[in-house]
């Protein structure tokens, strides 16, 4: 496995999703989207969101990335490039880490924009620390 393969494999993940805007609006604006339709729906119940809120603001974010890389991974075996890419001298594991890189910053991210929604902007309440 060549690190250097890795990057570049994560760069090009990153470079097709900088590309692809839908995805990029799934990404980051669907957890947040999702966090504050479920506010609404609990405005008459501020205690019933404020015990929930904290939950969905770590489970949207996952679940959104579940399905991105899933569609992702299934979008390379489709158009070819998966088996493009295997013909390569690169490791299975160096592509695998390479999409969990790119796939990681992306969940990094969104994860901070629905923490920053859901703790300052709708006021979820927790015991503990954010």
């Amino acid at each position: 496995m060549s690190v250097t393969a890795t990057l570049a494999t994560s760069a090009r993940v990153l470079g097709q999703l900088r590309r692809d805007h839908r995805t990029l609006a799934m990404v980051f604006l669907v957890a947040p989207a999702l966090l504050i339709l479920f506010k609404y729906i609990f405005d008459n119940q501020p205690q019933t969101f404020d015990r929930i809120g904290a939950p969905m603001i770590g489970l949207f974010p996952l679940i959104m990335m579940f399905l991105i890389t899933s569609i992702a991974m299934l979008r390379e075996r489709t158009s070819g490039t998966l088996e493009r890419l295997m013909s390569l001298p690169l490791a299975k594991l160096g592509l695998l880490l390479g999409y969990a890189l790119a796939f990681a910053l992306l969940a990094a991210i969104q994860g901070a924009i629905t923490g920053a929604v859901g703790f300052w902007a709708l006021d979820v309440q927790t015991d503990g620390p954010a």
